[in-house]
This record gives C-alpha cells, structure tokens and sequence, in this order.
C-alpha cells in the first residue's frame, strides 16, 4: 500500500462508538492464536524471510495453494491473473463472499533488525533486480487469510454459502487485483455477493481496527515522463538542450497543479519519486527520465491532475525550444480507483466488529494520508460487488507511546526500518474477518 503524507487530517463517517461492557472473546479467536502457535507463526517467519515481487509470487503463492489444499473440500486453482490464487469453500445454498489478502513484497533493502530479516534479491517484472522486503506487512495478510479459512472450514455449521479466498498478487504495482478480474475472477468463480480485505496499520495499536463507511483508500496513479535532450558538453550548454533542466522545471511546475488548479478543499498529491539522467560530470545527455506517483480521492480531480501532468511536461518542452517529435512523452502505466466502502456494509460490519472486539477496539476511521489499494477493482459500481476494507492495528501500544514521548519513531510503511508485530495483526485481523463472514453468511439471515 503507497503512503504520502498530506497536511489536512480528512475524517471519514464511521459509525458512532458507543459506551458498552466489554465484548466476551468468541471462541474461534482462541484457536486462531492456537494456530498461530502451532503453524502459523512459523509460515509467517517463511514468508517474512523470503519476499518476492509483484507477479514474481511463485513460492508464495505455491505456499498459499499448499495450506488451502489441506482444507477439506476446498477446491484450489492456481496462476489466476498471473501468480495469483483462489480457492472456493462451498457450503449449500447463501450468499457468496470473497475474502482477499495481497502476497508480494517490496523492492525494499530491509533494515529493521528483525532476526528474520530478508536478505533476498530478485528481479521484477521490469528486469531490474533489487533487494526484496515486506515492508507492508503483506506476510502478515496471507497468514491471517490461512487463518480464517481454516476456522470458517471448521465451523460449517454456523454458515451457508461460499467464500471464495483469493490470494492475489502485485498490490504493490496495483495490478494484481485488475489481472485476476481479467482472467475471470467473476466468471470462471463464484461471483461475490461481498468482497472483504484488511491492511495492516503500523500507525495503529495492535488489537484495534477501524474501517470507513465511505472512502478508505484514495486513487493512485504511476506515471513515466521521458524527458528527449539534444546531448552537447557540459561546458557549452548552448549546443545542446539539457533534459536535466527541463526535468528539474518539470519537477517544480507539477507543485503549480497542486497549489494553483486543485480545489484546496479536494485533497491530491504527486510526488515526483525517481530522477534519471546521465552518467558523467561534464556530459549533457540526451534523455531524462522521472517516475511520479498522483493521488486523489475523486475522479474528476484524478483526471485534471493526471491531464495537467501531460500539459505540463509537453508545455517545458514546447519553452525550452524542443521541436513537436521530441517533446517530453508521458505515459500512465498502471492506476487504481479510490476503495470505496459500501455504507450500509460497513455500517452493519463495523458493529459486527464492535460485538465482537469490544467497543474500545473499534476505532473511527481517520485518512491520514493518501495510501491506495488497488482492491478497488473487485468492488467498481459495475461489479455490482459490495465491499468492505479494514485496518487492523500493527504497533505495541508501548511502542506508540515511547515515540510521542520523544523515542524511537515507528516506521511507516514502504520504510526499510517497517515492522510490525505479527502474532496480534493476524490474530486480531482473523478474528473480525471470520466474524464479518459469519454475519453475512448465517443461516436464514436476511441478506
């Protein structure tokens, strides 16, 4: 999940949390962290120590095919949109539900002191190869994902329907999620009635979750800007033109966007994340490459930030004297809506949560940032697919509170230094997941 920070504190509508006695633990809770104890923890130390990338899944994925495997009556299906898995739990006639957990790692060197940190190295889809990480506490999702599948595999006798478990792959590039559909997710498969996901949140004490009734998640888009120059010696500038320039003016112009044609009451950001040019001190090279990601939290603002990027680099290039065939070419490579909760979903799943965490664990729902998820594909008004997306808490409280007293930060996501603390994200994000799948698939309930 991408993270950037922004400076207004957007507060989402989350139902109300209201004053009661603590909530009795349900009994499946037990056994999830029995599990964990047992297996699980052990499966989390194998994924943590040997991340892959996005669509590079394969032994993860072949890891996740093994466990559903080992659960009577499900039936596993392998290399749905690429590396990615599904497996379908059939229990007479009901509802359909479809419960997802993202696999692939970061290319993140990690740094976090873990005992079990990864040292591995792949090479991603882009041919490039890097130090892989899973600095989003991915590993801790597919765990929990096994975990639940296990106790609603268990508890027959509570249920009726299908949950169809995905274990998808390429988050990181949000593309994972639009590969599975494509490859008939909801045709070759059960097609869901609701689609349901949680995030862990290092921002968050373990043993909390939280959920919006509204938007979850902003829109993200990753765009590439190449930059044509006329190469020349650096020390006669006047021979050539300098794609270094024109990036950098580039760079600058795009803030113009922001501060200048967004609404400021409508949040958005881009970030220019990559700069490439060159190889020597005194060359001037011919080509510039920049990497940027754009955020936002509706469509219309999506498109004029996305559209403006484009007027913008052509415009530098246009001032700085290049002829028509060799202006600045930009290109959107890959993007994802905003995740959008279904209201009366999410109004009715949260207090499914509060009943069964206990209110003081249900927290409301704050967007402090402009993460994204490209989950936002298996629940598009289109899909007629109703969703529901989580936060699940990741942090020690202790560790929370030694860093607002001045400590050691918590790292965020996407960091080298990012950890969480497994046992309770999967235990905690488990348990809600199963009682969500329990409500919406009990016996005679009214759907």
């Amino acid at each position: 999940m991408r993270r950037t920070i922004i400076a207004a504190l957007l507060t989402a509508a989350t139902t109300p949390i209201i004053a009661a006695p603590a909530a009795a633990a349900p009994d499946y809770q037990a056994q999830i962290k029995a599990d964990y104890d047992r297996d699980l923890g052990k499966l989390w130390d194998q994924l943590h120590r040997n991340p892959e990338l996005s669509f590079r899944e394969v032994k993860t994925a072949a890891a996740v095919a093994a466990e559903f495997r080992k659960i009577p009556g499900m039936q596993v299906t392998e290399k749905v949109g690429q590396t990615g898995v599904v497996g379908v739990l059939k229990n007479g006639a009901g509802p359909t539900v479809l419960i997802r957990a993202d696999m692939d790692g970061l290319p993140v060197q990690e740094k976090s002191g873990l005992p079990n940190a990864s040292t591995v190295r792949q090479v991603g889809v882009d041919g490039v190869e890097t130090p892989v990480m899973h600095a989003c506490g991915h590993d801790t999702h597919v765990v929990g994902l096994i975990a639940t599948a296990r106790r609603l595999a268990a508890m027959k006798d509570r249920w009726q329907g299908t949950v169809v478990f995905v274990g998808q792959p390429a988050e990181e590039r949000i593309a994972g999620a639009k590969a599975m559909v494509a490859d008939g997710l909801y045709t070759r498969f059960p097609k869901p009635d609701y689609a349901l996901a949680y995030h862990v949140d290092a921002s968050m004490e373990t043993g909390k979750v939280a959920a919006s009734e509204s938007i979850q998640y902003s829109s993200s888009d990753s765009i590439d800007i190449v930059v044509p120059g006329v190469g020349a010696h650096g020390a006669s500038p006047n021979t050539g033109k300098d794609p270094v320039y024109m990036g950098s003016q580039i760079v600058v112009a795009l803030q113009g966007l922001i501060s200048r044609e967004r609404a400021p009451l409508l949040p958005g950001v881009i970030t220019v994340g990559s700069f490439h040019s060159g190889l020597k001190h005194n060359i001037i090279t011919d080509e510039a490459k920049l990497q940027v990601t754009v955020r936002a939290n509706d469509e219309k603002t999506r498109a004029q930030l996305v559209s403006g990027i484009k007027r913008v680099a052509e415009g530098v290039g246009v001032m700085n004297g290049m002829p028509k065939d060799k202006l600045p070419v930009v290109t959107v490579i890959e993007g994802t809506p905003t995740t959008i909760n279904d209201a009366p979903l999410a109004k009715r799943l949260n207090a499914v949560l509060v009943n069964t965490l206990g209110a003081a664990n249900v927290v409301p729902f704050e967007q402090m940032g402009m993460g994204a998820e490209d989950f936002a594909y298996f629940v598009q008004p289109d899909t007629g697919v109703k969703g529901y997306y989580f936060a699940v808490g990741g942090t020690p409280r202790s560790a929370l509170d030694a860093a607002r007293n001045g400590g050691p930060a918590v790292a965020s996501h996407h960091s080298p230094l990012f950890k969480i603390a497994p046992e309770p994200v999967v235990v905690t994000g488990a348990t809600a997941m199963t009682a969500a799948a329990l409500d919406l698939l009990k016996p005679g309930a009214a759907q």
